[in-house]
């Protein structure tokens, strides 16, 4: 007679085992979708065409600019942009000299390029840019134009090795901000950023929202709102009043061998927002403020927009001055998926971060699928890794929008001079941060390895820090 022989085995012991198993197959299959992603991204970035012109040239010269810094040649950019559409597009040629003028409005199937020698001036001028839809930290507005601003166009360019440069500096646009670091003394005006926030929040019609005059908020530098294969080329530009390149609902679009040097107020390098497709690749960014900043929107403005920054590739990029290498938000209010990193090298002692993510509980918004690899840092102040979720300007910003991060992954990175932390990253308790890795990582001079709170799922794979490998967070 064969006995019947049960084994029991207590509950909890089971319970453990499979948490054990849970836990082995979500990290594994978190790094097999790395693998996955990246041969995507590469599939998709593929897709993204340059914009092709007519070859057909239209000198600015031959329609009366002047290249002496000093007679305004608004008017001839205007008449010959004009004439180049009404021909089917082409070349608008910027030669040799210093072409001082007001803001420039492309049109479709029009490469703007700007010969080595050449240099365009735009005019400090306030009066000379008239409102225009356009957007301020995230928020749209009627404001006044970009320098170089495009709307609802498609296969638009700017290229050359030539300089674009705002004038901005600390008596012209930048004592706006309010700082005295950047020229403003008690008393002097300044941006009534608090007035279009209440609009926005009120449900203002964009239309509405009327400010340039009075109001003091500086125009973006070059704008694409809403236009279609798009593309910069190894155009160098300098002194922006604000943002510097500002891709805004905007698809395909190429920046490519771009050299920003501008250390005024909010000089990001690169917003892309509400934006699809987008490659970054081969730029120097060395600025007042983010060198890469991806947006969606701030708050009700961002949530009444609803469109996803998506499908963004940087490479092959080099970061100097400025708050964070690559950073998304703090305006991610839509939502931010897709973003690829690789091929780039950051270092300054003026560089806060290399990769830095920020919203609130008043912007909330999502930031998914966040790769990087193949990252060269020399130094960073704060952290190599900084999200912070909890991210304060412009008075209080506790909302009941909790900001979502998962899928957050670094691999083959090698920095010489971590800064404060390799990681600090600050989420919520009743929605933590999710899903990091670091694998293949490599960091060295690092005061405190971590500041953590509110993480789930953080992993090593291959990783020191101060030659110590790290297995888990203590």
């Amino acid at each position: 007679m064969i006995k019947k022989v049960i084994i029991k085995v207590p509950s909890f012991s089971i319970l453990f085992v499979l948490f054990l198993f849970s836990c082995a197959s979500s990290k594994q299959k978190f790094e097999n979708n790395s693998d996955a992603a990246w041969s995507n991204a590469i599939k998709n970035i593929q897709e993204i065409k340059e914009p092709v012109f007519k070859n057909e040239v239209f000198n600015i010269t031959s329609y009366g600019a002047k290249g002496d810094g000093i007679f305004n040649n608004t008017e001839v950019f205007k008449k010959v942009i004009q004439i180049c559409s009404e021909n089917g597009g082409g070349i608008v040629l910027v030669p040799q000299g210093k072409f001082f003028t007001g803001p420039i409005h492309l049109e479709s199937n029009i490469n703007l390029h700007i010969e080595e020698a050449g240099e365009i001036l735009f005019s400090t001028n306030p009066s000379d840019y008239p409102l225009v839809l356009t957007s301020f930290e995230g928020t749209e507005v009627m404001n006044y134009s970009p320098l170089l601003y495009a709307y609802q166009k498609k296969n638009v360019a700017i290229t050359g090795k030539g300089t674009i440069n705002g004038q901005g500096d600390n008596v012209n646009w930048w004592p706006w901000c309010g700082k005295d670091t950047y020229g403003w003394k008690k008393g002097d005006p300044k941006q009534n950023v608090s007035k279009l926030m209440k609009m926005a929040e009120d449900g203002v019609p964009v239309s509405e929202r009327i400010f340039g005059v009075g109001n003091f908020l500086r125009p973006n530098f070059v704008e694409f709102f809403e236009c279609n294969n798009v593309m910069l080329k190894d155009i160098k530009i300098i002194n922006a009043p604000f943002w510097v390149i500002h891709p805004m609902k905007s698809n395909n679009v190429i920046i490519d061998g771009v050299t920003v040097t501008s250390h005024g107020p909010n000089n990001d390098g690169c917003d892309p927002e509400y934006s699809k497709n987008v490659l970054i690749r081969n730029c120097n960014f060395n600025t007042g403020d983010d060198c890469i900043a991806i947006k969606s929107g701030r708050d009700t403005d961002g949530r009444r927009v609803n469109i996803v920054s998506e499908n963004i590739y940087v490479q092959n990029c080099k970061m100097f001055d400025g708050h964070g290498g690559v950073t998304i938000g703090s305006e991610i209010s839509a939502g931010v998926r897709n973003v690829f990193v690789e091929n780039c090298v950051m270092d300054s002692p003026e560089l806060d971060r290399a990769i830095r993510l920020k919203s609130n509980s008043r912007r909330g918004g999502f930031v998914e699928n966040l790769y990087v690899r193949n990252i060269k840092i020399g130094q960073v102040g704060e952290s190599v890794l900084g999200i912070d979720l909890f991210y304060s300007i412009h008075g209080n910003q506790d909302g009941s929008y909790l900001p979502r991060i998962d899928n957050i992954v670094l691999e083959n990175i090698t920095v010489k001079n971590g800064g404060k932390f390799a990681i600090l990253a600050k989420g919520h308790k009743t929605l933590p941060i999710k899903n990091i890795l670091f694998k293949n990582v490599a960091i060295e001079k690092v005061k405190t390895n971590f500041s953590i709170e509110n993480v789930e799922n953080l992993n090593f794979i291959n990783t020191t820090i101060n030659g110590i490998k790290i297995e888990k967070v203590n």
